[in-house]
């Protein structure tokens, strides 16, 4: 079966809370909705399930890739123009030293920066069931499910208390922006 998105409009975050609990009751696990707010509120503050991130992986790998980077540079050129100057070893460690920790500290910012991105889910390539009013103040509730479940989760939503239900027609590719 096809998924299909319904979105709930909420003038206050309790009411917003309570469509989440009337969502869970309904059978619909906390995968299938998320709440969409333009207003910052603490993390959990509607019951919604803990986002665990990866992020701490990203600057790790980073230092890692440039450490090797910077390393095998060093190596590698003072290898390929092997100069010996006054009797001192082909690989000097410490210019090797001084690029391999630039190097580590530029690759971990950089994969630091594309794990944000990575962990803010960007880029968004499908915008779904979006309302502007939800930038206006309002709370959205947004639902996937099976288009079975659709009348129970519409009622679920409007017995929270919402302004206004919208569903995604099939095919399409998003509500009103």
């Amino acid at each position: 079966m096809a998924k299909q998105a319904v979105l709930g409009l909420y003038e206050d975050a309790n009411y917003a809370a309570e469509a989440g609990d009337a969502l869970k009751e309904a059978g619909l696990s906390n995968e299938e909705f998320d709440f969409l707010t333009g207003s910052p509120y603490p993390e959990g503050a509607f019951g919604e399930r803990h986002s665990r991130h990866r992020l701490y992986v990203f600057p790790l790998a980073g230092a890692i890739c440039g450490l090797t980077a910077g390393i095998l540079l060093t190596s590698m050129t003072q290898m390929a123009y092997p100069l010996v100057t006054g009797g001192k070893p082909i690989l000097a460690l410490p210019p090797m030293a001084i690029i391999s920790y630039e190097a580590t500290l530029l690759g971990a910012i950089l994969f630091t920066v594309i794990g944000i991105i990575f962990e803010s889910r960007l880029p968004r390539l499908r915008l779904g069931l979006y309302d502007n009013r939800i930038t206006d103040g309002l709370i959205g509730v947004l639902v996937e499910c099976e288009e079975g479940q659709v009348p129970r989760v519409e009622q679920a939503l409007t017995q929270a208390g919402a302004v206004e239900v919208k569903r995604e027609e099939p095919g399409t590719s998003g509500g009103s922006r």
